[in-house]
This record gives C-alpha cells, structure tokens and sequence, in this order.
C-alpha cells in the first residue's frame, strides 16, 4: 500500500521496494490505482498497467505529467538503502524518484493553476511496441491530451529538451559452410562480422547543433550472434547495432545512414523509435524553463516519451530529479535532496509561485 501523505523520500524509497520490471508491473501499478482513486480531486482511468488520474477544474489549460513505473531487471539492487542522502536501488533514479514526486503533486495539488494529468505507464524500458504510453496515445489518445508535458525522466535536476532516436537493426555477414577439419573450403561468417566491428572501430559520431542544444550520436555493437556446432565452420553471424540519432534526422534518415555505413551486408529494422526537437521556442516550453529551470536548458541524450508526445501535438521537455548517468547501473541511487527539490520546484510552478 502507498500512503501519499508520507515525504517524497519515504515514497521513493517505497516505490523502489515493489518490484516492477518490465512486464511485471502490476502489483505497483495496482497500488498506484488504489492510491489515487482516494483522491476526491482526481478522475481515476486504467489500461492494463498504466494509470491516469486527471483534474477536472475547467482551467484555460492542461498540463500533462508523466512517467514509467517499470525499471531494467533486478542485479540484486532491491529492497533499497539509504546511505545520507543518497537512496540506492533498482529504479531508484530511473525514474521511481521522479515518479515519488508526480505521486505527491497529485495528492497535494487540488488547486493547481492548470488541469493537470498524471500518466504512470507501463513496459518503457523494453521494445516500442510494448510502450504503454504508445498503447494509451492508440487507445484513449484522449487520455493524453493536453497543453504541455513534463516526462519526468531522470535529469539530474536541470531541464533537458527534445531526443534523440534510437533505432537497432541486425548487420548480417554471410560465409560457407565447411567441416572444421577443412575449413578452407567454407567461409567463417564469425571472422567476416570483424570487419563490421572494424567499421564500428572506425565511426565517428556526429555532434550536431539542434535548435540550439548540442546532441552527441552513438552507433554501437550490442549484442553478436552466430554459429552452428562445435565442429561446423559457421555461415551466418549476426551483429545486432544501436544507433542513437539526433532530432535533425527522420527514423528514414536513420535507416539510410545505417545502410550507407554497412554498404555490402543485409541489414535489417528490428526497433526503431523517433526523435523530437527541442521545441523551447513553444510558449509553454519557454514559461516552464524560466519557471523551472532558471531559463537555461540542454540536450536529452537518449530517447524519452517527449518523442511520443510530440506525435500528439503536445510540447513537451524532460525534467527530473533522477541521475541519468547512473541509470540501469548495478549501484543505481537517488540523490534525494534533489528529489525533495524538484518537488518544490514543480509546485511553485503549478500554484503559480514560480511564473
């Protein structure tokens, strides 16, 4: 059970405790349902393992907040610890800290300047097509409607704009099969994928200038697969490469580039999800950045549902009080003194103190 009324720390620390891997999500989201469905401001709607609770006040205009309650599977990193002021544990900073303070804004805020919508989806860490926010904007896109959102992504407390794509696909090299006696009668496709680990040695990535943020690519092998028996010389090896692209090019782009750089081997989409631009010039994107953020903002290095968002038509910037660069790490931790920090900032903001 989630008590709401507890501090933002003691809900952090809650919510890493329940298990939610992706896939497994539904004993949180359950208690997350229960939670809010206490609260007489919020209208409660489900759809498998996400969770929406709205305000319904009659505002000029609607903020969206959201965040995914699944985490990377467990490395022995739950139940959580605290040491200080730093909270240890699986999801810790991706993103349960962030999901602690959207929990908290939505018991405490009944009169908020905006409607607001809290949105806690499920499955975000795995495949695209499982995303639960891609399955509510098919399913109730109503649900999601808004002026603005906030993805409370881990941030390390500064507000971060737009995404970068991802996109992976499986480079295949080819040989000829052959009794590992005689080998020189067959090709070894294992010793032909090193050129392709020679041509992801060799990469540069790019650095590009988007709308005023500076991105950093990444192309990079992530899994290898090939071989037939112990005694067979193999005739297929698989690469499977990670792109990570930023918003100046398409998921078409995308392909192409990767097409391009593997010139002569079969490559094949297995995943892919798209960017989005910054957008800081959005009104709502700009009043927030000076609310928040102080009026200053970088790039998001990795993608976030602020791509899923902007299909929408709803302006959107990640900001949270999670550490990005410890996320899906073994000693993952919170530094709770941002959370207890963005709590306050998003308050102010949304009772209009921080305008």
């Amino acid at each position: 059970m989630l008590n709401l009324a507890d501090d933002v720390r003691t809900l952090t620390a809650r919510l890493v405790d329940t298990e939610s891997v992706s896939g497994g999500e539904r004993a949180l989201a359950d208690m997350i349902e229960q939670a809010l469905s206490g609260l007489p401001h919020l209208r409660v709607e489900r759809d498998g393992d996400a969770v929406v609770a709205r305000t319904e006040l009659g505002r000029a205009k609607r903020v969206v907040l959201a965040g995914h309650i699944d985490t990377v599977p467990i490395v022995g990193n739950v139940p959580s610890r605290r040491e200080g002021d730093r909270l240890y544990g699986c999801g810790a900073s991706d993103m349960k800290s962030g999901v602690a303070v959207q929990l908290r804004l939505a018991a405490a805020l009944t009169e908020p300047v905006h409607d607001l919508t809290f949105v806690f989806y499920d499955c975000e860490e795995v495949d695209a097509e499982r995303n639960g926010l891609r399955r509510l904007a098919r399913d109730h896109p109503e649900w999601l409607a808004g002026d603005f959102a906030v993805l409370m992504e881990p941030t390390g407390g500064a507000i971060e704009g737009g995404c970068q794509g991802t996109m992976r696909v499986e480079v295949i090299a080819r040989g000829e099969r052959a009794h590992s006696a005689r080998s020189w009668m067959g090709h070894n496709a294992i010793h032909e994928a090193g050129r392709i680990l020679d041509v992801l040695r060799a990469y540069t990535p790019r650095e590009p200038e988007v709308d005023g943020l500076r991105y950093h690519e990444g192309l990079n092998a992530v899994f290898a697969s090939g071989g037939v028996a112990g005694n067979v010389i193999p005739d297929e090896c698989t690469v499977t490469v990670n792109y990570r692209f930023a918003p100046d090019l398409s998921v078409k782009d995308a392909e192409a580039h990767l097409r391009e750089v593997f010139d002569g081997y079969d490559v094949r989409v297995t995943d892919a999800a798209p960017p989005a631009r910054p957008g800081l010039d959005d009104p709502a994107a700009a009043e927030f950045v000076a609310a928040v953020g102080g009026g200053r903002a970088r790039a998001k290095l990795g993608w976030t549902d602020v791509a899923r968002m902007a299909e929408l038509g709803v302006p959107a910037v990640n900001y949270g009080p999670g550490e990005p660069t410890l996320a899906h790490t073994r000693d993952e931790w919170a530094d709770l003194a941002l959370v207890d920090e963005a709590e306050r900032r998003m308050t102010e903001w949304l009772t209009g103190g921080g305008a």
